[in-house]
């Protein structure tokens, strides 16, 4: 039996991270999921990455499963955006609630006791993970997201 991680993503993941991102464009994913390109170019970005930002992947056996992020540190943010995605084939198992709970951790371990995500209303399976957790929606982006606010104290 394989062990689903949590790993911090680095240069060993950045193929894998490719086909990740190359499969959420052609699901249809990539509809819901935008932080940035989900290119070739911007997996090797990410996986040579060395600033305040944090990006995660959740992994069995080096197949990336899941992709998160916490960004706006490098841009002298208090409180982070959280994105996370997951493949198409890990979806309704859990995934996406155990790594949700590892990215609070790891906000929680860099100080911020607030995190911000943005979630389009019709994207109903994760507007209701996010509630669950505690998620409070308070405006509406110009693009017709939602933005969720959790605080971590």
């Amino acid at each position: 039996m394989q062990t689903l991680e949590f790993k911090k993503v680095s240069p060993e993941f950045q193929k894998s991270i490719e086909v990740f991102f190359k499969d959420l464009e052609e699901s249809g994913i990539g509809r819901y999921f935008h932080p940035h390109p989900l290119s070739k170019a911007e997996a090797q970005r990410i996986s040579q990455y060395a600033g305040q930002d944090l990006y995660y992947v959740a992994v069995i056996a080096n197949r990336v499963l899941g992709y998160g992020l916490l960004r706006g540190w490098d841009e002298g943010y208090t409180i982070p955006s959280l994105g996370i995605s997951l493949h198409p084939s890990a979806q309704g198992q859990g995934l996406g609630r155990a790594f949700m709970y590892f990215l609070h951790a790891a906000t929680r371990q860099r100080g911020a006791v607030k995190v911000k995500l943005k979630c389009y209303p019709d994207n109903i399976r994760s507007v209701n993970l996010y509630k669950s957790l505690g998620y409070t929606f308070q405006a509406v982006e110009e693009d017709g997201q939602l933005v969720g606010l959790l605080n971590l104290v």
